[in-house]
């Protein structure tokens, strides 16, 4: 008896260190390159469309990549991304390759400062899931006016579900 109740641990184990490794692996952060190859500019990137699909979570990276000088990335709150106004910036950079760390969930609006080019369509925003993998606030079909949403991950509470069944298999097979 004491081998059965051993191997079936064992191969309980086994399933959920399986199981959680492949969670956490999901979970990693990504880097997206905004406006893929090319980048961000003026002409030929809808990026209302471009964050469509796509998942972003804390931890994960925004890499601007412009030529310097020609345009910025400048962080606004959401009146000024849609007035296309970087009067109240809460950041700016020409440097030709932008870094952005998603650091918290909730929306970023992020707009080119050169006069004419956020009108133009140089602005993005994206949205960034909670902790729990649900978007922060409340759920709404972005639209294209409105460039805010994106799709979510799904949370790693499912993994410490997966390890709670297998703990309570294991007494029970012990008991």
């Amino acid at each position: 008896m004491v081998v059965k109740h051993s191997y079936l641990v064992s191969v309980l184990v086994l399933l959920v260190a399986g199981y959680c490794t492949a969670a956490l692996a999901s979970a990693t952060a990504t880097t997206f390159i905004v406006g893929d190859d090319q980048g961000w500019t003026m002409t030929g990137v809808d990026y209302v469309a471009w964050v469509q699909g796509k998942t972003f979570a804390t931890g994960d990276k925004l890499v601007f990549n412009y030529p310097s000088e020609e345009h910025t990335v400048t962080e606004v709150g959401k009146t000024d991304y849609f007035a296309c106004a970087g009067g109240n910036a809460l950041s700016n950079d020409r440097s030709g390759s932008t870094n952005i760390t998603l650091t918290a969930p909730g929306t970023r609006y992020f707009i080119c400062n050169i006069p004419g080019h956020c009108t133009a369509g140089m602005r993005l925003a994206v949205t960034v899931a909670g902790d729990d993998g649900s978007p922060p606030g409340a759920t709404t079909t972005p639209t294209a006016g409105d460039a805010a949403g994106a799709s979510v991950r799904p949370a790693m509470g499912s993994c410490f579900v997966v390890e709670a069944i297998a703990w309570a298999m294991i007494k029970l097979a012990l008991s």
